[in-house]
């Protein structure tokens, strides 16, 4: 699938892409596929591992990993500001990395909520914001976020998780709204119950009932979330902004 965020076709080279995250799951398999379509690719997480590790000694010159916290907005600026150094662009992002606390409203401690919210909410704006001004000054570019179902639909005990990924389907659809002008794009993906690290501690009976209440009747896999990601970095989608993709297999229908 061909891949084209500011709309240069295939002229463009040396196209750069910020995934957050990508040291596993899914941000890790949209590195390998941003790696293989032919990005440079910039990704962040608290530690390195092995696939950053090898990723580096195999891509020297493409790929670039940093170690930042979401929990520190501040050094999402940070990160950003060394991508544009050592990259010199920035044609992507996707915010991909979150973090789950499942917790009754009613018990969550006010440290866990202000935590949850700056993970969330906070740190993917700050990056946002650090990445769009790097956009400007190349001729656009391509934002996606990645929400949740549980933005759209309630669920127990992601009370205020749910809410910082509802802010940030809100953030993408007023961003749209002000960065269009520079032939930046801002969509959010809304992704639902796929194999991935956040529902490994599902157990096999709610797995099941998941599994029932979906149409397709089946959870999803990562290269089904990272298809529709890829999508829309692609020349197919070059009309598309300010919307919210929902990829869940009809389980919020």
């Amino acid at each position: 699938m061909s891949a084209d965020p500011a709309g240069e076709g295939a002229a463009a080279v040396h196209r750069v892409a910020v995934v957050s995250g990508g040291s596993r799951g899914l941000g890790r398999t949209l590195v390998e596929r941003l790696l293989a379509d032919g990005w440079r690719v910039a990704t962040f997480s608290r530690r390195a591992n092995e696939f950053t590790a090898a990723t580096a000694e195999a891509h020297p010159e493409d790929f670039h990993w940093a170690p930042a916290d979401l929990g520190e907005p501040e050094s999402m600026r940070v990160f950003a500001r060394n991508v544009g150094r050592r990259f010199g662009r920035v044609d992507l992002l996707v915010n991909n990395a979150g973090v789950l606390h499942q917790e009754l409203l009613l018990t969550t401690p006010s440290k866990q909520i202000d935590s949850l919210i700056t993970e969330n909410l906070t740190s993917p704006i700050q990056l946002t914001q650090a990445c769009a001004r790097l956009m400007t000054r190349h001729g656009g570019g391509n934002i996606i976020n990645i929400s949740s179902i549980n933005a759209i639909r309630g669920y127990r005990g992601v009370s205020v998780y749910a809410a910082a990924k509802a802010g940030l389907d809100g953030f993408s659809r007023s961003l749209a709204r002000e960065l269009g002008a520079f032939n930046i794009r801002v969509n959010s993906i809304v992704p639902g119950f796929f194999d991935s690290d956040m529902t490994a501690d599902v157990t096999d009976r709610n797995r099941e009932k998941i599994q029932h209440r979906t149409p397709l009747g089946r959870l999803g896999t990562v290269d089904e979330i990272a298809d529709a990601i890829l999508f829309l970095t692609s020349a197919r989608a070059h009309f598309v902004t300010g919307q919210s993709l929902v990829i869940d297999g009809g389980i919020t229908c």
